[in-house]
């Protein structure tokens, strides 16, 4: 594909939402190899902003960028219609700190690149190929990117209080983009508003440009877009978060409950992944990763150093207890992403047994390589008695496993006793033997 930029410029005009001001952006054709460039042209000498993510300040119901004495705030929706539609080189001009909210989505800056007609250059247009899986995790919020040859984002959008679960999964071109994505509106929690406004936040916001959920009601003036309109706002801001790459990606980008501050890090560390493939790795392993006896917990970066499973088969989430006492607490966030649920079963989704068995195994042998020298060593599931299922696992469902090592012979083989718990109730246990071999030589 080739680089895209404006035919002619075009401009549109209405209030922000955070700050309230009246604001005027003007969007301009630009070289090729240019990006996507702001101009203040607000402040004195029109300070030019080009968004990155090594830039992002506030990340409150925002995305902010800071160059300077120069702010955006807000960029989000702009970035993610020139994102979707595929437009690379352009000069979006503003004379305030932030662009028009307009209706709440993306539609309006799609209509404005519509109206300034996309067009090729002669330039090829240069894509960043995730090469291995990323992923970050923020309280109950997780993300991860997966290679792939086309752009794509699985989302799943919900809330503390219940008010809204809702799940999407969509390749994302210009064409999908324009049709499905653009439209949806920002949204928020009527309990939420309050103490937005405490923050300095929303006070351009109305009924015009946001829907607002209020326990099962839905207020806005009007009906909205889509059924599922909160996920696909959701699916909105990621693709405009992470264009502050600063060039376009092909990835499928699976989030759980994403928000600006997640679909940050992603892209931090998206970028930082970006530099080691140029560079080389800041710190580059010295040989296969250990579990080290100290360690009294374990995230999911230091889980995939020690464990060979990987997407869709990894099935801890982060070890957050390991004892002296042989015993090891994990956890596993169960989330309709998890790609067996299409088939098991359609329209009442439950975790399969034989899965909830691979997780007390994988869980079971982080502990037991804990206990040897298990450099160059993998924990190889061998065999399970015992079992017993005792209720079902279901999306969003949190499974907590407690693993008990009873057995270890010569550090080589192991046995350990393992229950799994939601909401503090067994849901299903068994013991499970495994052995410690030798990790297969990569080929």
């Amino acid at each position: 594909m080739k680089q895209r930029t404006l035919l002619r410029e075009v401009s549109i005009k209405g209030k922000s939402l955070h700050t309230g001001d009246n604001v005027h952006l003007t969007m301009k054709p630009a070289p090729v190899d240019h990006g996507i460039l702001f101009k203040r042209i607000d402040l004195h000498g029109s300070p030019e902003i080009r968004p990155h993510v090594s830039m992002v300040e506030d990340l409150v119901r925002n995305t902010t960028i800071v160059s300077g004495h120069a702010k955006l705030h807000t960029v989000e929706h702009v970035l993610s219609a020139l994102h979707g539609c595929a437009v690379d080189n352009v000069i979006v001009e503003m004379d305030s700190s932030e662009p028009p909210i307009m209706d709440g989505s993306a539609k309006p800056f799609v209509n404005m690149i519509l109206e300034g007609e996309p067009v090729d250059q002669e330039k090829e247009r240069e894509y960043f190929v995730l090469d291995k899986p990323i992923s970050v995790t923020k309280g109950n919020s997780s993300i991860i990117a997966l290679p792939s040859d086309t752009f794509k984002v699985s989302c799943t959008s919900a809330d503390d209080r219940g008010v809204h679960t809702q799940h999407l999964s969509t390749l994302i071109d210009p064409e999908i983009y324009m049709t499905q994505i653009a439209a949806a509106r920002t949204f928020t929690i009527y309990e939420d508003i309050e103490e937005l406004l405490k923050m300095g936040k929303i006070r351009g916001g109305s009924l015009d440009c946001a829907v607002v959920l209020r326990g099962d009601k839905i207020i806005s003036k009007e009906p909205l877009r889509f059924k599922d309109e909160m996920v696909r706002h959701k699916i909105l801001d990621i693709v405009g978060d992470v264009f502050l790459l600063g060039l376009p990606i092909k990835a499928h980008i699976v989030a759980m409950r994403p928000g600006h501050a997640i679909n940050s890090e992603l892209t931090k560390a998206l970028y930082e992944r970006i530099q080691e493939i140029k560079n080389g790795p800041k710190n580059p392993p010295k040989g296969p990763s250990t579990v080290l006896a100290t360690e009294t917990s374990m995230d999911i970066q230091r889980i995939m150093d020690t464990v060979p499973h990987r997407y869709p088969f990894i099935m801890v989430d982060r070890i957050i207890e390991i004892t002296n006492e042989d015993e090891l607490v994990a956890i596993k966030n169960v989330t309709i992403n998890e790609p067996y649920f299409q088939g098991h079963f359609p329209g009442q989704p439950v975790m399969p047994g034989v899965l909830q068995i691979e997780a007390m195994a994988q869980a079971a042998g982080v502990l037991m390589l804990r206990k040897t020298s298990n450099e160059g060593k993998t924990a190889f599931f061998m065999s399970c008695d015992k079992v017993k299922f005792r209720k079902a696992v279901r999306p969003g469902d949190q499974l907590v496993i407690k693993a008990k090592m009873t057995k270890n012979r010569g550090n080589k083989i192991g046995v350990a006793s393992v229950s799994c718990y939601v909401d503090d109730k067994i849901v299903s246990s068994g013991d499970v033997k495994f052995a410690i071999m030798n990790t297969p030589d990569e080929a």
